[in-house]
């Protein structure tokens, strides 16, 4: 029995469909983590970079992309961490910023707050929290609508 080898754009395409486990709006690839799909002999090797050293999600994760690669035929494959460079928000895709948006979570911004409310657009913004339901999100309020939302921290 040959071993499948799929190109490297069709692993990249079923990793964009992985969702992330905190915010399933956004696959894995839009979030940044996947950094590097390619073959080592008939061994798959998948890099990913964590959002942060101790991410819970982590595990979840690699279960998951293991899960979508067997599913497609894939056997033999290697997940590795690389944690240098570390992971930034500037590696989010603009698809993914834009889905984060849309799901109402307002995506980084390099100032250190959202320039607008995600639900209302509207620009009178407070910060609630510097924690929010994940270690990678704040908790903010509209001011025009009235409306909390999560922001996603510029790391």
């Amino acid at each position: 029995m040959v071993a499948l080898r799929p190109a490297p754009d069709d692993v990249w395409g079923w990793l964009d469909l992985v969702p992330d486990p905190e915010i399933p709006v956004i696959s894995v690839v839009d979030l940044g983590i996947v950094r590097d799909v390619g073959w080592d002999g008939d061994t798959l090797v998948v890099a990913l970079t964590p959002t942060y050293s101790g991410c819970p999600a982590t595990a979840i994760i690699s279960l998951e992309i293991e899960a979508a690669l067997r599913a497609r035929g894939v056997e033999d494959i290697r997940l590795e961490t690389r944690i240098a460079p570390p992971w930034t928000t500037d590696w989010l895709s603009e698809k993914g910023r834009a889905r984060l948006e849309e799901f109402g979570i307002a995506p980084p911004e390099t100032a250190g707050g959202p320039k607008r409310c995600p639900r209302c657009g509207g620009a009178d913004l407070e910060r609630i929290s510097q924690f929010g339901s994940t270690p990678c999100k704040a908790q903010w309020r509209c001011r025009d609508c009235l409306e909390p939302f999560d922001y996603f921290k510029c790391i």
